[in-house]
């Protein structure tokens, strides 16, 4: 066999079910032998952003990493922007590369380029191959790599003729996957002190501590020594909804933030780091923890916050078994509620309500919807069970095709992508790999016709007054973008709505269907 054989067959053997592609040339035996193999569903993205972001949903929701398969230096930085979302959720992903045979690099034929350079930036790990052998080898360290937990981006650069080139050894290496670190029962005993001492107490929650396994366990310790339990503004992967542990959201905007925290005394870090504005501004503030606090590191990110979580609630003497420990932490579960929301205009909090109403048990969603998502979210706390994905690293253009890898990943399971116009022209190309893998996404586009966070950001910034050439730069319209005629033209049915009665018809009409399913949202003035 050649060296791409192996590799696809390596892959296989270690649990790759999925490979998002857009390759080209320097892929095509890459391309050959994925074909061999059957185990592996071969997705293609019109987009390397698709590509990467897809990826990314897939390894929020299956805990493993899918496989990208990405074309020379100028191909692999096409889907830099969600490489750094996926970096940022530290979500697992192995990128094959595609590069010039080693021999022809010394021609600087025209897609030349230092691709470990642009992978390095946006990855935990880069390796390149030494030949067709070394190529699944390297691919079993990245494995590694990318499993580490809670999980990494891996790159893995491989040079044509090691794809092409007959290998001398066909045996298939398996890997071995690395034990979360364990916080140490020192760290333990000390939180656990320090949270029966403390006055006003918060545990601040990221990365796996916002399962429903780890939030069951940390209301429990809220419980025990009256805290509050806060996420982080954007989590990776929030399990939320009725019957399972609420938690708090901290503000997106610094100054919020700074007031939200300002009042505590005691706040343990589980699987976040702390918290920053996401800005700097003139006069306002970059950190957020008060100075006074008492800040307790229990779990770093990469750290088993479950076990962490568990053995401080243990300490605390919280029950064990399962019946007393809901009773026993009951206040903190959230009650089943559905919003009210009133006729007429559509606005953000009616889109909420209606969302809350219709999101079907154990549903994915997928948040890009920026400055709507301040209504929407507080609106679904008391929806039926479901996961909540949000825009890690603020680089949009992540909504539409997380979505399309978590509907990948979870076929069985209802995917909505509440996505921003602006942000969805980035990506707009999953819609095409949606349709064509009829994949059960309903997306509610929510169309201002603006950048509107960035007209927010502009008074932030203290520009006042600003004139026709600032707002220009702003504003999507002139010409309008028609949302259902390019959701349609890339094969996903559409529709347009401007009232609460026409959205409600909407989504009992999405909710109802398997097929990919598009909901343009007029929202003057606000969203998106």
């Amino acid at each position: 066999m050649n060296g791409a054989e192996k590799l696809i067959k390596t892959l296989a053997a270690n649990g790759v079910e999925v490979c998002f592609a857009n390759p080209g040339t320097s892929e095509m035996h890459l391309v050959a032998a994925i074909d061999k193999q059957d185990n592996i569903k071969a997705v293609l993205g019109l987009f390397e952003g698709v590509v990467t972001g897809a990826a990314d949903g897939y390894g929020r929701m299956k805990d493993k990493p899918a496989a990208t398969l990405l074309h020379l230096g100028p191909g692999l930085a096409n889907g830099l922007a969600n490489l750094h979302n996926a970096k940022r959720a530290r979500t697992p992903i192995i990128n094959i590369i595609g590069d010039h045979a080693d021999y022809h690099l010394k021609y600087d034929a025209p897609l030349t380029s230092d691709v470990k350079a642009v992978a390095s930036p946006f990855s935990q790990w880069v390796g390149i191959s030494k030949s067709a052998d070394d190529l699944s080898e390297q691919l079993v360290l990245g494995l590694e790599q990318a499993l580490s937990y809670p999980g990494q981006v891996a790159s893995l650069i491989a040079p044509a003729n090691h794809a092409w080139d007959m290998v001398d050894n066909d045996v298939i290496s398996e890997i071995t996957i690395p034990k979360p670190a364990q916080v140490s029962i020192l760290k333990i005993n000390e939180t656990a002190k320090a949270l029966q001492a403390a006055a006003k107490p918060v545990l601040y929650l990221g990365a796996r501590a916002l399962r429903e396994d780890a939030l069951i366990e940390a209301a429990k310790i809220a419980t025990a020594c009256g805290a509050r339990l806060v996420c982080e503004t954007f989590p990776v992967r929030l399990q939320r909804g009725a019957g399972r542990v609420k938690v708090e959201r901290l503000p997106y905007f610094g100054e919020l933030a700074k007031d939200f925290m300002q009042d505590f005394t005691d706040i343990i870090l589980v699987g976040a780091k702390p918290p920053v504005s996401f800005f700097a501004y003139p006069d306002k503030p970059s950190e957020i923890l008060p100075e006074t606090a008492n800040v307790i590191n229990l779990a770093k990110p990469r750290e088993d916050v479950l076990s962490a979580l568990r053995d401080l609630a243990n300490c605390l003497n919280a029950p064990k078994d399962p019946k007393q420990e809901m009773e026993y932490i009951k206040d903190f579960i959230q009650a089943p509620m559905i919003a009210p929301f009133e006729s007429g205009a559509l606005n953000p909090v009616n889109l909420g309500a209606l969302i809350g109403k219709y999101t079907p048990k154990n549903a994915i969603i997928v948040d890009e919807s920026n400055t709507c998502g301040l209504a929407i979210f507080p609106m679904t706390a008391g929806a039926k069970k479901h996961d909540f994905l949000s825009l890690t690293g603020g680089s949009i253009g992540y909504g539409l095709p997380a979505a399309l890898g978590a509907a990948i990943a979870c076929p069985n399971q209802k995917t909505i992508c509440l996505q921003a116009d602006g942000s969805a022209m980035y990506t707009v190309q999953a819609l095409w790999t949606m349709a064509r893998e009829n994949l059960d996404v309903t997306i509610l586009l929510i169309n201002n016709g603006s950048y509107a966070i960035l007209n927010v950001e502009l008074a932030r910034v203290g520009v006042k007054n600003p004139g026709k050439s600032a707002l220009s730069l702003l504003d999507l319209g002139n010409p309008d973008i028609n949302w259902v005629d390019i959701s349609k033209g890339l094969g996903v049915d559409a529709v347009r709505v401007e009232t609460t009665e026409e959205m409600e018809a909407a989504l009992s009409k999405a909710m109802a269907q398997k097929s990919p399913f598009l909901i343009e949202a007029i929202i003057p003035a606000m969203g998106g």
